[in-house]
């Protein structure tokens, strides 16, 4: 898979999360891993910090629920309107989604 494809590859994935859920970074890379031989968090984080703004960028935080940085006031309000449970400032692990799970 080329850079672009896994450009790509990961929006898809981060666009399939349903409302409501969320993925770890980590899990995002994971998921890809087998496809792109990479699983880098890093490398999801970089990539929706530079392409994620049309996507539901707010449905992917870092392993222990923190919010996007900088961007974590709109994603609280936006998970909170999809129902997605929250743990004070973090979003409660519980609502992990894996593709393997459908929509």
């Amino acid at each position: 898979m080329t850079p672009d494809e896994y450009v790509e590859a990961v929006l898809d994935l981060v666009e399939r999360i349903p409302p409501g859920r969320v993925m770890s970074y980590g899990a995002v890379a994971d998921a890809l891993a087998d496809r792109s031989g990479r699983a880098s968090a890093r490398l999801v984080g970089s990539i929706m910090a530079r392409h994620g703004g049309g996507v539901p960028w707010h449905r992917v935080v870092n392993s222990a629920g923190r919010l996007p940085p900088g961007h974590e006031r709109e994603a609280r309000a936006r998970l909170r309107a999809e129902g997605c449970p929250l743990r004070g400032e973090r979003v409660d692990m519980a609502a992990a989604w894996s593709p393997e799970e459908g929509m």
